[in-house]
Order: C-alpha cells, then sequence, then structure tokens
C-alpha cells in the first residue's frame, strides 16, 4: 500500500541525492542509488508510483512497446517472476508491475508522494557546507541534496489547448493524461474528441462503443500500424525467460533498443513485390517496427515514400467512405510524427456514431457551452475528450523553476532552444542531471532500456566522484554546444529533421524550436556515453 502522505515540514539533513518524479526512471534511480550506499529521497507529485501511467487511465491506454521488452532488467529474479498476460500490456498491468517492483525492492519508504516540486536552486560551497540543491515542495517544505536527478517524465506536462471558451462548456472535459481514476461513463452522451494523436488513436474506438455519438476533430492525421495485440500463451512467456539475456543483448545492440533487424538496408534495392511482401508481414506483427523494415526508411526520402504508400493505402481498403479516408491519410513522411498503434481506429470510422471533421484548413472557432463551434456550425456535445498531447520532453523541466550558478533559470538558458550534453546536463547547473533529456534519444528508443542506461551512467558518475572525494560536477560549454551541434547535424539527415512536431515543439505556441530527442540511435549513443566515462567524464569539469 502506498504512503499518500505528502512530506510535512522542512528537513534540515543533507541527502546524497534528492529524485523528482516516480515513474520507471524514478523508481530505478531509488533502487540504484540506495544500493551504492547514497542516501536517496524521491518526490512525487501522484498518490503512488506509475509516473506516466499513474495518470494516463484514458480507455485503451496501453503501451506501444511490447511488454516483454517495455520492463526492466537489472534484476534476472525479477524478470523471471513477473507474468505478462498480454503482447502489449494496458495501462492497470503496466501500474501493477512497477507497483510490484516498488514493493519487492521495498522503495516506497524512500519516496514521498503527493509531492510536487516547485522550485530548485544550486547553492554555491560555503565554508564546510557542500555545494548543493535546495529543493522547495508544495506546502513550503524544503529540502537540501549534494546531487538533483531529474527523473520527471518527457511525456508529463499536459499540453491543454487554449481554445476560446473552454471554460464555459457546460458538460465535463478531460484530458488523457489525466484522466480520472474511477474512469468515465460515456454511456448515451455525445463526446467530442479534440486531437488524432496517440491517446486519441487509442481511446476513440472504445468510446464510439460506449458513446451515443462521437466527433472527431482532427489537425494532422496520423500514420498507425497494427497493433495485432493478443494474449501471452505460457509457452511463449517460458520460451522469452529461458531467452531473456540473449533478448536483452540484441536490443541494446538495436537502433531503437528493440532486437529487431531490417529486412534489408534499403527498400529501393528490392523488387516491388519483394518490397510489398516485407511490409506486409511487418505490418501484420511488428508494430511500431514498421518504421524500420527497411534500413533508410527514416532517411531516404524516396524509399520512405514507398512504405508511406503502402501504409496510404492500408487505410483506403480499411475505410469504407473514400472523403472520410482521405482525411485520415497522412501526407507527411512516415515517422517523421511519431506513429501510433492501431487497434481497430480505421475501421471505428465505418461505424454510423461517428463523425470526423477535419480542423486543419478551418481551425476550431471556440468551445460554448453546448459544444464545439467550426466555422459557425456549433457541433453538440455533452463531454469533451482533450486528446492533445503533451509539452513534450522539456515541459516538466521548465514547471519547476529550476535555477543554476547564478541564479541562473534553465528557461533563460533555454529560450533559443533547449540544450544538454548528451542530454544528461546542462551548463551553468552543476550537479543536475536529468533523464532522457533534450538530446538524448528519450522517446525515439524503448524508454525502459533508456532509463536503465541513463541512470546507471549517472550513478557510475556520482560514485567516481565519491570514490575521489570530488564535490561538483558540470557540462563545459564547448562539449555542450558540439553535442547540440551533433543532435541537429544527426537530425537533419533525417526524415524526421524537417517536420513539425511535438518533437520539435511545434505543438505548443512559442516554444523555441530545434529537434530535441537524439536520432542517432541507441548503440551510438550509449557508445559515446561509455566513451565519456571511460575518458574521465571527458566534456565535464570535476571539482
Amino acid at each position: 500500500m502506498a504512503d499518500h502522505t505528502a512530506e510535512t515540514g522542512s528537513s534540515s539533513a543533507m541527502l546524497d541525492v534528492i529524485v523528482v518524479g516516480a515513474g520507471f526512471a524514478g523508481v530505478y534511480a531509488v533502487y540504484k542509488f540506495r544500493r551504492l550506499g547514497f542516501s536517496v529521497r524521491a518526490f512525487e507529485a501522484g498518490g503512488d508510483v506509475g509516473g506516466t501511467w499513474y495518470w494516463n487511465r484514458y480507455p485503451g491506454c496501453r503501451c506501444d512497446i511490447e511488454s516483454i521488452y517495455y520492463s526492466y532488467q537489472f534484476d534476472d529474479d525479477l524478470q523471471q517472476e513477473w507474468e505478462w498476460t498480454e503482447r502489449y500490456a494496458s495501462q492497470p498491468e503496466i501500474l501493477s508491475y512497477i507497483r510490484h517492483v516498488a514493493d519487492r525492492f521495498d522503495l516506497r519508504r524512500d519516496i514521498r508522494f503527493n509531492t510536487r516540486v516547485t522550485a530548485a536552486r544550486f547553492e554555491a560551497a560555503s565554508g564546510q557546507t557542500p555545494s548543493h540543491w535546495t529543493v522547495a515542495t508544495n506546502g513550503g517544505q524544503t529540502h537540501k541534496a549534494r546531487f538533483c536527478v531529474m527523473a520527471s517524465g518527457v511525456l508529463s506536462a499536459p499540453n491543454l489547448p487554449d481554445i476560446p471558451g473552454r471554460d464555459t462548456f457546460a458538460g465535463k472535459s478531460h484530458h488523457t493524461g489525466r484522466w480520472p481514476r474511477d474512469g468515465v461513463d460515456f454511456t448515451g452522451l455525445k463526446v467530442a474528441v479534440v486531437g488524432t494523436g496517440s491517446s486519441g488513436i487509442q481511446s476513440i474506438p472504445l468510446i464510439a462503443e460506449q458513446a451515443e455519438r462521437v466527433t472527431v476533430f482532427q489537425r494532422t492525421p496520423n500514420y498507425a500500424v497494427p497493433a495485432s495485440n493478443r494474449p501471452l500463451e505460457p509457452h511463449e512467456l517460458n520460451d522469452i525467460k529461458s531467452r531473456y539475456g540473449e533478448i536483452r543483448a540484441a536490443s541494446k545492440k538495436g537502433f531503437t533498443a528493440l532486437p529487431f533487424k531490417p529486412a534489408g538496408p534499403s527498400a529501393l534495392g528490392v523488387s516491388g513485390g519483394e518490397r510489398e511482401q516485407v511490409y506486409e508481414h511487418w505490418w501484420r506483427n511488428n508494430g511500431l517496427a514498421f518504421q524500420g523494415a527497411f534500413a533508410d526508411l527514416l532517411f531516404n526520402e524516396d524509399a520512405n515514400l514507398t512504405a508511406a504508400n503502402f501504409v496510404r493505402n492500408k487505410i483506403r481498403e480499411l475505410v469504407n467512405n473514400e472523403e472520410v479516408a482521405e482525411r485520415l491519410t497522412p501526407r507527411f513522411p512516415l515517422g517523421c510524427r511519431r506513429m501510433c498503434v492501431d487497434t481497430r481506429y480505421y475501421a471505428t470510422y465505418n461505424r454510423t456514431n461517428v463523425t470526423l471533421v477535419d480542423v486543419s484548413r478551418r481551425p476550431i472557432d471556440g468551445i460554448v457551452p453546448e459544444g464545439v463551434c467550426v466555422g459557425g456550425a456549433v457541433h453538440a456535445a455533452d463531454a469533451i475528450v482533450f486528446a492533445t498531447g503533451y509539452d513534450a520532453i522539456t515541459g516538466a523541466l521548465l514547471a519547476m523553476n529550476l535555477r543554476g550558478r547564478g541564479g541562473l533559470s534553465l528557461r533563460d538558458k533555454w529560450a533559443e532552444g533547449p540544450r544538454a550534453y548528451l542530454g544528461l546536463a546542462a551548463r551553468g547547473f552543476p550537479n543536475l542531471f536529468m533523464v532522457n533529456g533534450p538530446g538524448s534519444p528519450s522517446v525515439l528508443i524503448n524508454m525502459v532500456t533508456g532509463v536503465e542506461q541513463h541512470i546507471d551512467w549517472i550513478a557510475d558518475c556520482l560514485a567516481h566522484l565519491r570514490n575521489r572525494g570530488l564535490d561538483a560536477v558540470e557540462a563545459i560549454a564547448q562539449h555542450e554546444d558540439a553535442w547540440a551541434a551533433h543532435n541537429n547535424e544527426v537530425a537533419e539527415r533525417s526524415i524526421r529533421g524537417n517536420c513539425a512536431s511535438w518533437y520539435n515543439g511545434a505543438n505548443i505556441p512559442g516554444k523555441p524550436g530545434g529537434f530535441m530527442p537524439y536520432v542517432g540511435g541507441f548503440p551510438a549513443y550509449s557508445e559515446k556515453c561509455e566513451q565519456v566515462a571511460q575518458n574521465g567524464y571527458e566534456g565535464f569539469a570535476l571539482s
């Protein structure tokens, strides 16, 4: 049972590490730092562990990475004892899993729930007091730690669009990223769904089964591939568990930290018939890995077009109404925006109670008490679902009023675009680490593998400092700049670099541009991190 009591009073004791967040990254961080003998405390705004899987409870919410991969690998006994029930685990099952991990390793005693970090400030060494971070939490409490690890989540700051009249709506409205814990009953209601990203694509089919009418407001159609979800048979799980070491080793060599190998180096190097067979197989079996069916799909526009056209034709086959099918068909390169997995999504538009409204050319005018207004016409609604995503990667960090050396705010530092050395640390913010920060692979790979790699690296760095009697570590400006330049260069070589998406903040009005995730792949990134550590933490100033 979770301790749901927020901390009261301020702590005068100096901790070694404060961790912000208790999702997959924060939970593992508590485990890892405690195991290495560091005093650690985590602060979590939610009422229990889980992070995004605690907050996202919308209908159909499930992972788009197969459950056998989207799980920890730091403890073999844990891998062997947990029984996944489905190929793609649902939100309740993933939440049960991370709760099990917290229970198994007795991690909750070092986590304060219902406690939101409101500010953090770096304090330089003074007299006998080493340099440290002072962290403020809701209720006015303050806490001190020599190091601060931001495991606050890259998809944890909901983006609620500023639509005129939004607060005048007479019915109830919900954001998919802050769904009521007890669920929502849409039976007999007229429901407006704003947004067709991942949460929209997952929730719309189930809402449509329950509601009297669903009106979907789509600005940009997305590519979705079949999840092909199904129960996992006992013999499958036994086989996987017998080969987990092999599977994990192969995953670390995979471009996205998954053990999928492309069918060939280029989609253009095979005949049209062979290419079609490859796409058909990957479409039916491999989910999001479809975009890696050939090695050049994300780097060669002509190769990409062959995959994009394949999916476009599938949409036309699945949607009966030609006009609706065309509205659902993306025109941008496949994979330049985050792909989604589909469980009856396209088929849902064949239902008589589902209407698609294109707001790409004629945006939503506003929200009125009766519903959503487009082009002067009101679409009646009893409930509105905002499936409008997040202020991704940097949103949660910037919301916390982080101030580094000399009171420098992170918001000011990133005023022209975010940058962090290896996505781990920013110049001017000593002893502060980011998990999946801008410049790391983060959302482009299996994030559980990614967070373990990040936390392991950070923990090794802190142990290195402790063993040498050092107090501080800070990114060096020229190395931070060089990594940002490399990140941009790699992004520009990819079809993703020239596409407006939440990868570059295009979904948030006024957000500084720049491609945030590292596109070079997990093996290249992890190898670079290892080299930096082996070279005495090259690119960091240690003192």
